[in-house]
């Protein structure tokens, strides 16, 4: 639902609380419900008009009853523990289908479904491929991933293990060795011989991060490496309800165990000398301070090192584009054998061939739109039609989110909006590309009588919702395990009584409240004290 505003009482300007929270994103939220039911004062400090953070169903298009995740969209790394624990009115529901990629082959449009149980899985791979070569080194691959998804998950929310500890906890060589030693393009060059399952299966590494199948820095590899272990599965759920569902309850959730929420409450400093601290913030009647034992900021390591005056971290930087669409109906798709209500109700692959992808990172690596931009598409409410109006939903209509990869915010530093719109019209003419109808005839018109489709940049996102660069992570993801300076729970900073809750914490990304817990169970323990 649209995020309310908070109606919780202003804080006390002279009151200390046991901890700060500067966020009200979701990972934010899980830390102040945590605190609070453990008995601590807590309180959260919300720049924006409503918490949520980047986590937030709202009715972007005027007029019209669809509540899109405008911004996150699907859950996987939640774990299932924090909802348990904090005793959240949330639930996720399970796509019918993991993918489908619309290719054409000797003049003859097909297509790669993935889902729908393993006899359709395996003969769509034979139809596509010839053989049964490829599904089957699927599922070698895939049980791969399983096997170190089973392993890793129930790590995030315990101390971090070192690296030595996780690899005999994952108990394959050749697995560690193929996702965390060497360039994941190696893995999959190794299993698979057909260009579009190489590049399905390397999607999974590009969501949100600039690189190559065989960049040496292994990024491509920790982003490989979240997208596979979330549940224990590599599942991506929907979340019912919208993604707002999830942050709403864990308001609520704080809120009853006794946390107070200001939203229009901006934190602008933070004084800490490592047992004491006071958190300097904005509202509409002036600036005030709020003093903590603690202080716990979600937010990226770029606004942390803004508000206690550190030096800023490397820049980071997004790499994608984000498009929100209401439709009047499903287009209909050249492929004879695919059904749309099918094909869209899981991720839709558009121009993300092997060849293709990394085609489109040489082009934008050398500071180019790609011909070709590779994107992903997926229906909410197909899965959840709850997002809908009951008129809506009476006439068919249904929502659209896009994901566009390799689009670094530097090709947008020119000019955003001619960039931004460029990049839409050339992503859409892809999908179009595997139409047996525009997608433009089947857009919904608002109360104006404005096509419903909004596009974001990174350059949107910084600007909206403080994401470094656009960057949906705050920085390159981490490896799960300990590294010099990570900490004992991966939230610490230079002040023992000041801890990262955001994103950019080891093993954050994602919506998971991963760093949220971790946190709160770093503060727990007695960090600071």
């Amino acid at each position: 639902m649209t995020p309310p505003p908070s109606t919780s009482s202003t804080p006390g300007t002279s009151r200390t609380y046991d901890a700060v929270v500067v966020g009200g994103g979701h990972n934010g939220l899980v830390a102040a419900a945590y605190l609070a039911r453990a008995g601590r004062s807590v309180l959260v400090l919300e720049r924006l008009d409503h918490t949520g953070g980047a986590a937030v169903s709202t009715r972007p298009f005027t007029g019209v009853d669809a509540r899109l995740s405008r911004y996150s969209y699907l859950v996987s790394l939640l774990p299932r523990k924090i909802v348990r624990d904090l005793g959240l009115r949330f639930r996720v529901r399970a796509r019918t289908v993991s993918s489908y990629t619309p290719v054409e082959r000797a003049g003859r449009p097909t297509g790669l479904l993935v889902g729908g149980g393993e006899r359709r899985t395996r003969e769509s791979f034979a139809r596509l491929t010839g053989s049964e070569r490829e599904y089957a080194a699927w599922q070698r691959f895939y049980a791969m991933t399983g096997h170190v998804a089973r392993r890793v998950f129930p790590t995030l929310t315990e101390p971090l293990p070192t690296r030595d500890e996780l690899r005999r906890r994952v108990d394959d060589e050749a697995a560690w060795r193929a996702l965390f030693e060497e360039p994941v393009g190696v893995a999959i060059e190794d299993h698979f011989t057909d260009d579009l399952v190489r590049g399905v299966a390397l999607t999974d590494a590009l969501i949100g991060t600039f690189a190559d199948a065989h960049d040496p820095s292994l990024v491509q590899n920790r982003c490989f490496l979240y997208h596979v272990i979330g549940g224990g599965t590599g599942a991506w759920d929907v979340p019912v309800g919208g993604m707002g569902a999830l942050t709403d309850a864990l308001a609520e959730a704080a809120r009853a165990a006794g946390a107070v929420l200001a939203t229009g409450h901006e934190a602008v400093r933070i004084d800490a000398d490592g047992r004491t601290a006071e958190v300097t913030y904005r509202s509409a009647n002036g600036e005030h301070v709020a003093a903590a034992r603690h202080v716990l900021v979600n937010a990226s390591p770029r606004e942390l090192a803004a508000l206690t005056g550190q030096a800023a971290p490397p820049p980071a930087e997004g790499a994608q584009l984000k498009v929100n669409m209401l439709l009047n109906r499903l287009p209909r798709l050249r492929d004879p054998e695919a059904d749309p209500r099918e094909a869209f109700a899981g991720t839709f692959h558009i121009a993300e061939g092997y060849g293709q992808l990394a085609a489109a990172h040489a082009r934008a690596a050398a500071g180019e739109l790609p011909d070709a931009p590779p994107s992903e598409i997926y229906c909410h409410s197909l899965t959840d039609p709850s997002i809908l109006g009951p008129e809506l939903a009476a006439k068919g209509m249904h929502t659209l989110t896009l994901f566009g990869l390799h689009t670094p915010a530097r090709l947008f530093e020119r000019d955003n909006d001619a960039v931004r719109e460029e990049l839409l019209k050339s992503t859409l003419a892809q999908l179009d590309a595997h139409l047996a109808e525009p997608l433009a005839d089947c857009l919904a018109t608002d109360g104006d009588g404005r096509p419903c489709i909004e596009a974001r940049s990174p350059l949107d996102l910084d600007r909206d919702l403080r994401l470094p660069g656009g960057n949906i992570f705050h920085r390159e993801l981490s490896w799960p395990h300990a590294q010099e300076g990570t900490g004992h729970w991966g939230v610490e900073t230079g002040r023992a009584n000041v801890l990262l809750c955001g994103a950019g914490a080891v093993r954050g990304g994602g919506v998971s409240g991963v760093p949220g817990h971790n946190a709160a169970m770093a503060v727990l323990e007695g960090a600071g004290d």
